[in-house]
């Protein structure tokens, strides 16, 4: 019981855990000019995110990596020609949107409690150093992290053992001390077998995956992170 009293530091995945990834081709789709989207955008920006994750699996597997922005670019394309959209202007505009994605809602603020209670806040991400800084610079969150750790740092995507050793490398924490936060299932899931305490923000109620571990904690967004953290 007294274990969870132990957590020193909350580390967040970035696309989907504190940006709302949908918010480039939505944004998009609202536009007159970006009509042939306006139907369409949801499944667009869903099959862009899977091939996203899916291309950084299999050049993680088949150590080919390259950096998450042309993971992005490559599932951009896919999912234009898989929904019968194309030219040059749409996809430049919905990439540099992905630069500019909100934060939900509720980050600030628990971000600030996190801090308030002296907690160590960052970001683990597949995301390019380069990326990740826009993100949090367009959503101002700088000030309430402590670290933008990159895979960048060591040239693998999750759920590699080396990217999730980068958190204990910089905070000099032990690993259960770590509170990790993520949508993704698959990524919740493995940061749970490396032996973080993790909680999975399931906004879209999905299954959980079937994985030989299991988070801990299963959320609907991030508002009870400090109360998990015990940052009352």
């Amino acid at each position: 019981m007294g274990d969870s009293m132990s957590i020193t530091t909350c580390v967040f995945d970035a696309y989907g855990t504190l940006f709302d990834v949908a918010a480039a081709a939505r944004t998009a789709a609202a536009l007159p000019k970006n009509s042939e989207i306006a139907e369409n955008w949801t499944k667009l920006a869903n099959d862009w995110r899977l091939k996203q994750l899916q291309y950084s699996w299999l050049r993680a597997i088949t150590d080919a990596h390259t950096d998450f922005w042309q993971v992005t670019q490559d599932g951009l394309d896919w999912a234009m020609e898989a929904n019968g959209v194309s030219g040059s202007r749409l996809r430049a505009e919905l990439l540099e949107l992905y630069w500019n994605l909100d934060a939900f809602p509720e980050v600030p603020k628990m971000l600030v409690e996190l801090k308030t209670a002296g907690l160590q806040t960052a970001i683990l991400s597949n995301g390019s150093i380069a990326m990740l800084e826009a993100a949090v610079s367009s959503a101002g969150i700088g000030e309430h992290l402590d670290a933008i750790l990159s895979v960048d740092t060591v040239g693998i995507f999750k759920p590699d053992t080396r990217v999730y050793n980068l958190v204990s490398e910089h905070f000099h924490c032990a690993v259960d001390e770590v509170l990790f936060v993520s949508s993704n299932g698959w990524d919740a899931a493995a940061a749970a077998g490396y032996g973080f305490k993790t909680a999975w923000v399931n906004r879209s109620g999905e299954p959980q995956d079937r994985l030989p571990w299991a988070p801990q904690y299963e959320l609907k967004n991030l508002t009870k992170i400090p109360i998990l953290a015990k940052a009352r």
